[in-house]
């Protein structure tokens, strides 16, 4: 299935994790079709019902531990997952920030009670996630949210506005970042659970229209008076909200890399297949030098990608995956995956242009990663800032 020559990384070097990453690929070849994956995007959502079906299948709450519901993975199970949906250019099912973004904030630094009340929920799919960081005047800039969550009593009130939220039609347990003091700055940012099934004031804006990831919900979220009990304050303490979110971005960006580079994979595949049946001049396209010029670019481009983001994900593994590293991977792999299916789409000629080929659809959706989880411009600022 993949056009590359890469042995498996040790970490991966059980019959455990080849059993797993079989079962995940049948749940996706009889769940997520190409015909069911556009049906998602031309309703631009993933149905609930599928994460129910995943739910099932024990792909959500896969890093979680079991004595909280889930099922008892780790960060390796994780990539499979991740590299199986890539490499079927299934972009939008956000399963990832569900599973290894929001849960392990609350794993991490939640209080016991709070685990037990949330996550076995996320491992049933009972709750689909999110993370609320973006505002429209907010972006990489973290510390400069303008969302409040006042202390009053024994409840928070959240007044303030969210956007380009992943999963935002969809869930129904959304991690708040607000100010709890804003005269501290940084040290004022916390991190507020929201249910929103009963949140009276909370309102969900318009499903954006993207230019790409078409079956990805995201959305406009809207806080106002949102009172939620100052229970659902991530951790014991408040001010906390900035060390959580730095100290969990580097698997964040990690994750982004492992995804990008999985595309890439599906990208080359496609473009391989398509060049081969291809005719131009009386012979096939790959049959022309410059087409395997830039094929044999693109193949080296993806095993460097794959190679660096498997050394990421064991260093990450034991422990030793530092920003700046994370940082480098995300940045250069996004780079890596833009100039791949560029190159691939030209490939295709005028067809790659055509909606209906899925070298136009990879196309659209690989723009994103240079944006988001930090700009690339950002992640070089982070690595400069080591030298």
């Amino acid at each position: 299935m993949t056009p590359l020559s890469i042995p498996k990384p040790d970490f991966l070097a059980d019959s455990e994790f080849e059993m797993f990453e079989d079962s995940v690929a049948r749940f996706l070849d009889t769940h997520a079709s190409p015909e069911t994956v556009q049906s998602w995007r031309e309703g631009g959502i993933v149905p609930r019902s599928f994460w129910e079906k995943a739910a099932e299948a024990g792909l959500l709450g896969l890093s979680t531990s079991t004595e909280y519901g889930g099922v008892g993975g780790d960060f390796r199970h994780e990539v499979i997952l991740m590299e199986q949906i890539g490499r079927r250019g299934i972009e939008g099912w956000d399963v990832t920030l569900h599973n290894a973004i929001v849960a392990p904030y609350i794993e991490t630094y939640g209080t016991e009670e709070q685990k037990q009340r949330w996550l076995p929920k996320i491992a049933s799919g009972e709750y689909i996630t999110a993370i609320a960081m973006t505002e429209p005047g907010a972006g990489s800039d973290l510390q400069g949210v303008k969302t409040t969550a006042k202390k009053e009593g024994n409840q928070y009130t959240i007044n303030g506005s969210k956007t380009f939220i992943t999963n935002g039609q969809n869930a129904n347990l959304v991690a708040v970042v607000a100010k709890t003091d804003p005269a501290l700055g940084a040290k004022g940012i916390s991190i507020v659970m929201v249910e929103t099934d009963d949140a009276q004031g909370f309102e969900r804006g318009r499903n954006l229209d993207k230019i790409g990831r078409d079956c990805a919900d995201t959305s406009e979220l809207f806080f106002n008076d949102v009172r939620v009990p100052t229970s659902n304050l991530l951790g014991p303490e408040e001010g906390k909200g900035f060390f959580q979110l730095m100290e969990k971005l580097p698997q964040e960006r990690l994750i982004l890399a492992v995804q990008a580079a999985a595309a890439m994979e599906y990208i080359l595949r496609i473009t391989v297949d398509y060049v081969r049946e291809r005719k131009a001049f009386g012979k096939a396209v790959i049959d022309f030098q410059n087409t395997q010029f830039k094929l044999a670019e693109y193949k080296t481009q993806a095993t460097i990608a794959k190679v660096f983001v498997n050394h990421c994900v064991s260093l990450h593994i034991k422990g030793e995956l530092d920003s700046a590293t994370a940082s480098m991977a995300k940045y250069w792999v996004s780079d890596a995956l833009w100039e791949v299916v560029d190159g691939c789409l030209q490939l295709h000629g005028g067809y790659g242009y055509m909606s209906e080929y899925p070298i136009a659809q990879a196309f659209k959706d690989a723009r994103i990663n240079r944006i988001y989880g930090g700009t690339n411009e950002i992640m070089k600022l982070l690595i400069a800032r080591t030298l």
